[in-house]
């Protein structure tokens, strides 16, 4: 079950620009984006919300539909607000460390939010950590994690996270944990898609590519803040993807396309911007 945090009269965190969303429409908006990869590119997984529209489930209520329903997993979605705008990142959190099964899939989504995202880690926290209980942790039945995709208070994560391409990055990272986690821990169940064969009414435009284009602009051997001055001339949001822990660790990644062609147009702009050794990758979801 996916819990989309807030909604309704509860806003969560507000922007802090007008031209940026609340925190009750970004977790809708990234929920249903993870429920779609996991429903499309796994078998044997049922996916349900706490809600699917503007409303207010209370957290009594997130609780008693998790635990009536008896799903195997909950996993509630939040983003991030602090009184100190520079501090940015992603935080995963569960009830106890000692629920070992909920501390494993909370680490599994850290570490792709680290290492595939490219997202600055806070880490897994629990309830000694933050110095209180979390609701929705504490009294559902199952393994539960609440997910922090970001501050909506730093200005660069605002920006990144108000945007389809920052939104998809977030959800792709989430499943690609969440699958790590499943496959890892149900070996005899198979998760790999039902192959579908296309029919001719079938609307070709709403199948969800397995990949997309993109242009890598650098790597680097040390750590590289992705709104540094050396990135101001880009057009879209750089992602930065740490590949290995030694050596050129880490890869810099700009633009989202579906095709070569807008790839390339892309990477004309990136190499007139300076960065004359961009070339288009393809990498997967």
């Amino acid at each position: 079950m996916l819990d989309p945090g807030h909604g309704g009269t509860d806003p969560g965190h507000e922007a802090v620009s007008d031209n940026q969303l609340p925190e009750k429409d970004l977790t809708l908006k990234v929920s249903q984006k993870l429920g779609a990869y996991l429903t499309t590119k796994l078998s044997n997984v049922v996916v349900s919300y706490t809600r699917t529209s503007d409303t207010y489930p209370s957290l009594d209520q997130r609780v008693s539909l998790a635990n009536t329903a008896k799903v195997d997993y909950f996993i509630s979605i939040h983003f991030n607000g602090s009184t100190q705008v520079s501090t940015k990142g992603t935080e995963v959190h569960v009830n106890s460390f000692d629920s070992k099964d909920a501390v494993k899939l909370a680490k599994s989504i850290d570490e792709d939010f680290k290492t595939r995202a490219g997202r600055k880690s806070r880490g897994v926290k629990d309830s000694n950590d933050r110095e209180y209980s979390l609701q929705v942790l504490k009294y559902t039945t199952m393994p539960s994690v609440l997910v922090e995709c970001g501050f909506l208070t730093n200005a660069s994560e605002a920006v990144f996270v108000n945007t389809e391409y920052g939104l998809d990055i977030l959800a792709s990272s989430m499943f690609r944990g969440i699958r790590s986690y499943l496959k890892a821990n149900h070996s005899t169940i198979s998760f790999e898609p039902t192959e579908v064969t296309p029919t001719k009414k079938e609307n070709k435009e709403e199948v969800q590519p397995a990949s997309f284009f993109s242009v890598q602009l650098m790597s680097s051997k040390e750590w590289i803040d992705t709104n540094a001055q050396a990135f101001k001339s880009i057009s879209k949001e750089v992602e930065r993807v740490q590949v290995s822990q030694s050596g050129y660790k880490y890869k810099y990644f700009s633009g989202k396309f579906e095709n070569k062609t807008q790839a390339k147009e892309y990477l004309d702009q990136i190499v007139n911007a300076g960065f004359k050794d961009a070339f288009i990758v393809e990498r997967s979801i």
